[in-house]
């Protein structure tokens, strides 16, 4: 049986190396975590590196399987969540997409904020912290009116059989109408999570034609040259049941304790969609822990991968380009960078922390991690230390155009800080 994750103690007095030797003693047994420090201003700041959580995202909570554009493993919110906080703790997110650290906490009996600027991540996360029942959630599948012809105001017989696409419409009607009469309820919040998610991919578990992974949906141009280089046309899928399909895969693992953990966590939960220095509904210190991962700069386009995600959810893709901002140069990135450090330090409590993840980009010529220290501090944090947590890729950098190791986010580097006044 493992020894229990240790829990820093907040007493002690060094927020510097000492947190960080503190939290990775269950670790000392990996013989391959080296420590060197990296040149910031105001001096070192020490960097330890090492394969401190797997890489394998199938040995976590099957409920994380929800899939969103430049998301990190769930094992890395865990790492910090089980060492930095207690249950009961709050745990924050201020850029949650697909909620990845939220779901952990609730996993670990924490209570949730989370914030995304993109309202689709608010449909994608909130429903699974209340896990329907299986018997529920077939009866309300069952009861929902398709009808087998009609279609979109614009072309997509290049994604969809004609019947599906006819399915796809009723479902996308009817939830419309739930959601405008204010009767829309839990079931219907977790059968439009489901199909937001279904909406396209790359295997017969989802609506479309074979395409993109179902993080990144093709346009309808690039779609019709998949189409012809593939020889493939759309064939039926059956919406109905493939939802009951990812729904018994998405709860396929949970243990009755999980459940109830996740169902007592939505109770409290927080969700706002706001940019993530203008929280103003988050209180004044009640944030025990931020784990986060920001917008690499303009690596990942979020409004133009979730325009039919957008469309289906009534979301107008012009409003959703202006409200998910891709910036472009490093300037405007630290500057809102520095103003998120200012909202974070506001609603950490003292005794808190934010574990700040960035990765390589630009071939390895810009560390994000260096950038990031001077803001952390300037808004009033300590800087305990770099973590910098190397491991075997899978292919997603690939899917994206990037070969692993060599571009791209070839490594999760996490810049740790601490409030202590």
């Amino acid at each position: 049986m493992p020894a229990p994750v240790r829990t820093y103690s907040l007493e002690r007095k060094n927020l510097g190396p000492d947190l960080v030797e503190s939290i990775l003693a269950d670790d000392r047994r990996k013989p391959l975590i080296t420590i060197d420090s990296v040149a910031v201003e105001r001096g070192r700041i020490p960097r330890y590196t090492g394969e401190f959580w797997t890489s394998r995202q199938r040995q976590a909570s099957s409920l994380h399987e929800i899939s969103y554009r430049a998301c990190f493993k769930p094992q890395l919110p865990r790492f910090f969540i089980q060492r930095l906080s207690q249950p009961g703790d709050v745990i924050y997110d201020p850029f949650m997409g697909r909620g990845t650290t939220l779901l952990e906490a609730a996993l670990l009996d924490r209570k949730v904020i989370g914030n995304d600027i993109n309202p689709l991540c608010k449909i994608l996360v909130k429903p699974r912290l209340s896990v329907p029942e299986m018997a529920d959630l077939e009866e309300r599948i069952d009861r929902i009116p398709l009808r087998m012809n009609g279609g979109a105001e614009f072309d997509l017989s290049m994604f969809y059989h004609p019947k599906t696409e006819a399915e796809i419409i009723s479902l996308r009607n009817y939830l419309a109408r739930r959601h405008a009469s204010r009767t829309e309820d839990n079931l219907d919040r977790w059968i439009r999570m489901i199909a937001t998610n279904r909406l396209t991919g790359h295997s017969a578990g989802f609506f479309s034609v074979y395409t993109l992974p179902p993080n990144q949906a093709a346009s309808a141009e690039n779609q019709r040259k998949i189409n012809r280089l593939r020889r493939q046309s759309p064939e039926y899928r059956d919406v109905k049941a493939l939802i009951v399909r990812k729904s018994r895969s998405l709860m396929r693992n949970l243990s009755a304790d999980q459940l109830r953990s996740v169902r007592t966590a939505s109770r409290s939960a927080k969700f706002y969609s706001a940019n993530a220095w203008q929280t103003r509904g988050i209180p004044d210190e009640v944030v025990q822990l931020t784990v986060t991962s920001p917008p690499f700069l303009d690596t990942v386009n979020y409004s133009q991968d979730n325009w039919l995600r957008g469309w289906f959810n009534g979301v107008d893709q012009q409003e959703l380009a202006k409200r998910v901002t891709v910036v472009r140069s490093l300037e405007t990135w630290r500057s809102v960078m520095q103003r998120v450090f200012g909202e974070l330090y506001r609603i950490t409590r003292r005794g808190g922390f934010v574990a700040f993840e960035v990765g390589e980009i630009r071939k390895r010529n810009l560390k994000l991690d260096e950038v990031v220290v001077p803001l952390g501090r300037c808004a009033g944090f300590q800087c305990a230390g770099i973590l910098v947590n190397k491991q075997s890729f899978t292919k997603t950098s690939n899917i994206w155009g990037i070969e692993n190791n060599r571009a791209g986010t070839n490594t999760n580097r996490i810049v740790l800080f601490s409030k202590t006044s």
